[in-house]
């Protein structure tokens, strides 16, 4: 089983790709993260593009380590580097349609065009395959 600590830096690196990922196929705008933070503080997104990012690397590390912690849980190990890169592919599509579902369209009432959904759904399957490519390598247990 993965540790918690795995997961947590498999979830910061995927992160971290994901936002690179992000800023580059992005229109230069602030993250939906930071729409959140507006809601909850006042203001317009573009105002806390910095705290958005940061609130998307928590959720990314946090996501990282229930990954490695409940796939295990629920039967699903990742006995090969294949099988935990599927299904970390497989958990990024369920955070991606999460965070379209939920926190977009039903928090923030966002309703996101056709380009923020493909890049919105592309960064969310790089995350889960490098999340899963991280923990499937065992770099730490």
């Amino acid at each position: 089983m993965a540790s918690v600590i795995a997961g947590l830096a498999g979830g910061l690196v995927a992160t971290i790709v994901m936002t690179v990922g992000m800023m580059m196929m992005g229109d230069g705008g602030p993250p939906p993260t930071a729409g959140l933070v507006a809601k909850v503080a006042g203001g317009e997104p573009e105002d806390y593009a910095m705290p958005g990012m940061v609130l998307h690397l928590i959720y990314g590390v946090v996501a990282g380590a229930v990954f490695a912690v409940g796939a295990p849980l629920i039967g699903l190990g990742f006995g090969s580097i294949g099988v935990a890169i599927g299904l970390g592919v497989v958990y990024g599509i369920v955070l991606m349609i999460g965070g379209m579902m939920f926190w977009m369209r039903t928090v923030l009432r966002m309703e996101p065009d056709r380009d923020m959904m493909v890049m919105f759904a592309t960064v969310h399957v790089v995350y889960g395959l490098v999340l899963g490519a991280f923990l499937g390598t065992g770099i730490i247990a």
